[in-house]
């Protein structure tokens, strides 16, 4: 858009996407006001409503910078309530949940659902490690796995196979079966078992423990890049 033709300066800039976001959020958030028509006799005389000719004034013209920054701060408010609350978009650094997701893969994670339902076996999850994972004075990054156990699951890894409460899983979104033993353990309370679905160059649940439930983040719903690969996440 060229500001040049639409008066930045005595306008700041095309005001309608600004007035637009405002309303969106105003929608969502504001207070409707509730309108009681029963009693109109409480009312003053309409001639009283109406100013005579003393009584009319200028309304006093609102400053269009005033007016773009309140936008502006609404409109930050509103996205960071959405990514906190609603969901967030990620990539992934790493090939762990090969060939499920490749590096650079961009997901949208949802965070409604949990709020509703606990996770379920299959869901693939965005979490914050245990904190005995993460260096004193280095930043804590999020992982993303696929839930395998739920609390009082008994889970094992053995001869190639993931073995949950006695039966066998049939997986077949995993690149090679595991080469490592773990297990058997029980899945505590409040707790999930994750793994990569690249069994074999994944650090999770078999190296260093349970995920606590706290630590969630959300569910990855939908690839979104590249846009060959765009749809929906299979469980």
């Amino acid at each position: 858009m060229d500001y040049t033709r639409t008066g930045l300066a005595g306008t700041f800039g095309a005001t309608l996407p600004w007035k637009l976001l405002g309303l969106i959020f105003l929608c969502i958030f504001g207070d409707t006001p509730v309108t009681d028509q029963s009693n109109k006799s409480s009312l003053p005389p309409e001639s009283s409503l109406t100013p005579g000719p003393t009584q009319k004034q200028q309304a006093p013209q609102p400053n269009p910078w005033v007016e773009g920054l309140q936008t502006i701060g609404l409109s930050v408010v509103l996205a960071l309530g959405i990514r906190h609350f609603v969901a967030e978009a990620r990539y992934i650094p790493s090939g762990s949940m090969e060939p499920t997701l490749q590096i650079n893969d961009r997901l949208v994670i949802e965070k409604i659902s949990y709020y509703l339902n606990p996770p379920e076996h299959g869901d693939v999850v965005v979490f914050w490690p245990p904190d005995s994972l993460t260096p004193p004075g280095k930043r804590r990054d999020a992982y993303i796995k696929r839930i395998i156990g739920l609390p009082g699951d008994v889970v094992e890894v053995r001869d190639g196979e993931v073995i949950r409460n006695g039966e066998v899983l049939t997986e077949p979104y995993i690149k090679a079966a595991p080469d490592y033993q773990w297990g058997p353990e029980t899945v505590p309370d409040a707790s999930y078992l994750v793994l990569g679905d690249n069994r074999n160059s994944s650090y999770d649940s078999h190296a260093w423990g349970f995920v606590p439930q706290e630590n969630i983040i959300g569910k990855a719903v939908v690839r979104f890049w590249p846009p060959d690969r765009l749809g929906l996440l299979d469980d």
